[in-house]
């Protein structure tokens, strides 16, 4: 048989998936289907250290025997992949990068849940990939494209998206194979064979529905109703365009603090409201109100060691971790934290005096930096562990007198001056520094690189009493683009 007729032959599988979804048993599957109905098949795996857990490129040949055993290739090859098998949405776009799904052939199925990656997490703004622009180029990339919540329907039947995968690659029709054969593969292997069964069926009907009907697989989107303006007496003050900002709000600092200090959140609001209703807010839909509602809630919640330690002991948090891992009734989950706490936010939790005092203070710095301040590994979900981040969290009765709510409430009031200083000349103005708030995030390193971009832009501010709103905003656009202020440098002299 000559190398063009075997080429005709060849079914060439590419699977792209995380650690822990099962990616080499789906491969393992596959290759067992292919085996017990008179195919040669070779698989190899490719894997990786730079996605979320690891992602894996499983690569699969299939070819029917022959008299002649036939060469099989290693590795996927751009244009020359049948079918492309992506356990997540943006995996699946990685396999569009690597040019292995085009539209002369591969049928492409895809889960489309997200797994955020590092980098979207760690993005100094909104860095999550839009979905809806990736399954819309996901379809005009791939021949046909079989994309739903295949992770969802795992979780329903007790089992993970290898299941599910499997039964959506038999539902699409893209092997030669029936499904009787694919499933007589899960009974081979032995491992968990009736949830996997059923998670199959469930998968295999989406799919085949799909097919039948035309459509990508894509799930409808979700009718969100319009969040009502809240009646409640602390915000009905304010124009109905804000109150449902506020009413978030004042719930934030409520579960932060107390009520009192959602009351001083109104009290400093209240000047801004006025303000903005002074310089035509109406007309703006009280753009200037919204922006300070918000990120001034933002601010009053900042992240000290007192609110870290209050969310990581939270009930919530135990049952979260347990469904994550499906942990049965009978087992115990143990989470370990890992701390790294700086001698800035030792400080920063003490009384204001003591704080400052232990700052400008080098032989107790020093002691500190050498004997305490290393990293800990604490086992909240043990009692030691669990006392510990208690008796911090504990310490939000005492917030108001420690330095770091003196050294935020300063800041606040600065931010709030400047913001009406500007609000009187250009509301435009007003709004972007208002937005500036929004590069103060986080705790540690990452607040102190998004403070010192903030301060870097204040700066520039009081440098140019003639700055734009324009000016402003692109200072901000850069600060976010990455966190160690290079673009933010480069803007700021550019602007200069």
């Amino acid at each position: 048989m000559s190398n063009k007729a075997q080429a005709r032959q060849r079914i060439t599988i590419a699977i792209a998936a995380m650690g822990g979804q099962g990616g080499g048993v789906l491969g393992d599957w596959i290759i067992s289907l292919a085996e017990a109905n008179g195919y040669y098949a070779q698989s190899t795996s490719v894997p990786g250290v730079a996605q979320r857990t690891g992602a894996t490129v499983y690569y699969l040949e299939l070819f029917p025997a022959q008299s002649e055993l036939p060469v099989l290739a290693l590795m996927p090859v751009p244009g020359d992949v049948d079918v492309v098998i992506a356990a997540e949405l943006v995996e699946a776009g990685r396999a569009v990068q690597r040019g292995i799904v085009t539209p002369d052939r591969t049928t492409l199925v895809a889960s489309n849940h997200r797994a955020y990656s590092y980098f979207e997490k760690s993005a100094m703004s909104d860095g999550r990939i839009d979905a809806n622009e990736l399954q819309s180029q996901l379809a005009d990339t791939a021949n046909r494209l079989v994309c739903f919540d295949m992770q969802g329907l795992a979780e329903q039947h007790g089992t993970v998206i290898s299941a599910t995968l499997f039964g959506a690659l038999s539902g699409s029709g893209a092997l030669p194979f029936s499904r009787e054969q694919f499933e007589h593969a899960i009974r081979e292997s032995g491992k968990a064979i009736d949830a996997n069964l059923a998670a199959f069926a469930a998968a295999f009907a989406a799919a085949e529905r799909h097919a039948l009907d035309g459509t990508l697989g894509l799930p409808p989107h979700e009718q969100v109703d319009e969040p009502k303006p809240s009646s409640d007496r602390a915000t009905k003050h304010f124009p109905p365009a804000t109150q449902v900002t506020i009413a978030a709000a004042l719930q934030r600092l409520v579960d932060y603090q107390d009520t009192d200090y959602a009351k001083s959140y109104l009290e400093m609001l209240n000047p801004m409201y006025q303000l903005d209703s002074r310089h035509g807010g109406e007309t703006t839909n009280w753009a200037l109100t919204n922006a300070v509602a918000k990120y001034l809630a933002l601010w009053m919640s900042y992240e000290d060691t007192i609110r870290v330690a209050d969310l990581k002991i939270r009930a919530a948090r135990f049952e979260r971790s347990r469904e994550e891992v499906r942990a049965s009734a009978e087992e115990i989950v143990y989470l370990t934290e890992f701390l790294h706490p700086r001698l800035e936010e030792v400080a920063d939790t003490l009384p204001a005096g003591l704080g400052r005092w232990l700052l400008r203070t080098n032989n107790i710095k020093s002691w500190l930096s050498k004997f305490v301040l290393r990293e800990r590994k604490i086992n909240s979900a043990k009692i030691s562990g669990f006392l510990l981040l208690y008796i911090l969290a504990g310490m939000r009765r005492f917030r108001r007198s420690t330095l770091r709510y003196e050294v935020e409430q300063t800041r606040i009031r600065t931010w709030l001056q400047r913001i009406s200083d500007a609000a009187t000349q250009n509301m435009d103005l007003a709004v972007e520094i208002t937005e500036c708030q929004h590069l103060i995030k986080g705790y540690g390193d990452t607040h102190a690189r998004g403070l010192k971009n903030y301060q870097r832009i204040m700066t520039y501010l009081d440098e140019n009493p003639d700055c734009t709103a324009n000016k402003i905003r692109a200072l901000r656009t850069a600060a976010l683009a990455d966190e160690h202020g290079t673009q933010l440098s480069a803007a700021i002299q550019q602007a200069a």
